[in-house]
């Protein structure tokens, strides 16, 4: 089966072909960097403690918060920071600042909150 042409590496100024995004130096580099600034909080979804939290809390709440809204019968399954806590541990924690949300109604929220597809203060309206 033919495969695709290879194509340039998106490094500003690189020459080298490849099959992907990045050639495989740079893709190591770009990884690197975006790892680095992208959700420096990450430690934080990763810890005990709030993989606990989820549990108790979904345990508490089976149900989707912004569905319930809506009348609609929703099981939860993403445990959401109503109020977006940016790496402060104090709002991270607070159980008040919590809600049940099934995945729909939460990728939603998100996008509304960061500006979707990186396109960050932009306001989207339904």
């Amino acid at each position: 089966m033919p495969r695709k042409p290879k194509r340039p590496c998106s490094y500003p100024g690189c020459p080298e072909l490849t099959d992907g995004r990045y050639c495989e130096r740079h893709e190591k580099e770009m990884t690197r960097e975006y790892n680095r600034n992208n959700r420096t909080y990450k430690y934080l979804y990763n810890s005990t403690r709030w993989k606990r939290l989820r549990i108790k809390f979904l345990k508490e709440n089976p149900l989707c918060a912004e569905c319930g809204k809506k009348g609609i019968v929703r099981p939860a399954e993403v445990v959401d920071h109503i109020i977006p806590h940016k790496g402060n541990k104090e709002l991270f924690w607070d159980e008040s600042n919590l809600q049940a949300l099934c995945k729909e109604c939460h990728d939603r929220k998100t996008a509304k909150e960061d500006g979707r597809w990186g396109r960050k203060g932009e306001v989207y309206k339904y």
